[in-house]
């Protein structure tokens, strides 16, 4: 153990040498949350609105107003004609095309239907989707409006639905995004730092020196992981006070838990990124090789798109993915304040995945001369 402690310290002396490495501990886990959480949002607002008037009206006007004061869309354009609404839309000056027929009005009035016409931008399918539910929702409290208005006032009868909204109430997205963030910048610091450090190591000659002494593998191997296996504690303790402060991210579970986990998890990530440093002879390489597993893992680890809209092959690949039980941990426990009883399965396949990846790094890491 003494040795290991000397190699500990070697490495704290490394990474505070290098003016490259402590801000990318640091800073980058802050200034990332930050940017991230305000940029990967599920709203979408600020839609380019294109109107097409035949009515002219003032139940046409009232309805155009209520699409302008909504805060999702903003009035594009006024145009004669649909073909005109059509070339705004295949320009991409407008997301979404309104058309109100002529006698909109007077068919409301003598035979109660009123028909309008919606033509949705569906490049980006999720956008369209979104707004084409903002615009129904918006004609749908209209059509209650004018209702109310044709029989005097009268609310006519309906069933009214009393619900809640648990574990994020004011449907905020940055409550929903900040922990799988925070997973993921802890996953990909971790790796990255640790590929780039063995492999700088081999650039500059140094870790030669290291070859030839009687240090044993697993004591050089444990001295080089132990320095950013505490630092990723460090990082998941500045995400969580980011979180909490920047954007009132409610704690509902136990900081033990939370820090018991990351500290199991973590071994995952230096496994990760040690054996990616065993095939790279380059810092250059490592960076790609990393780089390419870790989008995979990002994309598919359920922090944008919910995982059980994906195919099922793709929800059996993602046993493989570390990060993916790390963002479902942050969020059953920060958000639902769940348990080690909740987590558990979650907890093993994490402990399991460690130990498979570490056994491989250590198989794989040859002592070169």
């Amino acid at each position: 153990m003494r040795t290991i402690r000397f190699l500990i310290q070697k490495e704290f002396i490394q990474i505070f040498r290098n003016k490259t490495m402590l801000p990318l501990i640091l800073v980058m886990p802050i200034v990332q949350t930050l940017l991230l959480s305000f940029a990967a949002s599920y709203e979408v607002k600020n839609l380019a609105l294109s109107v097409v008037d035949h009515d002219k009206t003032s139940t046409s006007r009232r309805l155009i107003e209520r699409f302008t004061a909504s805060g999702y869309f903003k009035l594009q354009s006024y145009v004669p004609a649909h073909e005109l609404a059509e070339a705004e839309l295949a320009t991409e000056k407008a997301d979404l095309a309104l058309e109100i027929p002529a006698h909109f009005e007077r068919d409301w009035v003598r035979e109660g239907v009123g028909q309008l016409g919606l033509t949705i931008n569906a490049l980006n399918a999720q956008k369209a989707g979104l707004s084409n539910a903002y615009a129904n929702g918006i004609i749908r409290d209209f059509n209650r409006e004018l209702m109310l208005g044709s029989v005097g006032g009268q609310v006519p009868r309906s069933i009214q639905v009393t619900y809640s909204n648990w574990y994020n109430p004011r449907l905020d997205y940055k409550t929903f995004m900040v922990p799988g963030i925070l997973g993921v910048i802890v996953s990909m610091v971790i790796a990255f730092l640790t590929a780039i450090n063995i492999v700088r190591e081999r650039e500059q000659g140094t870790i030669e020196q290291m070859n030839v002494t009687p240090v044993a593998k697993w004591q050089f191997i444990l001295g080089k992981l132990l320095p950013f296996w505490l630092l990723s504690l460090v990082i998941v303790a500045v995400g969580l006070t980011v979180g909490y402060v920047a954007f009132h991210i409610p704690i509902e579970g136990s900081l033990w838990l939370v820090f018991g986990y990351t500290a199991l998890y973590t071994p995952c990530m230096l496994g990760f990124g040690f054996l990616v440093s065993n095939f790279a002879d380059t810092q250059q390489q490592a960076i790609f090789s990393a780089w390419f597993f870790l989008l995979i893992f990002t994309l598919m680890s359920g922090l944008f798109t919910p995982l059980d809209s994906m195919p099922e092959w793709a929800q059996w690949l993602n046993m493989v993915n570390p990060i993916h039980y790390f963002v479902a941990f942050m969020r059953l426990v920060l958000l639902k304040g769940a348990h080690f009883f909740e987590i558990q399965r979650n907890f093993w396949s994490v402990v399991g995945y460690a130990v498979v990846v570490n056994t491989l790094a250590v198989w794989t890491y040859k002592k070169r001369v």
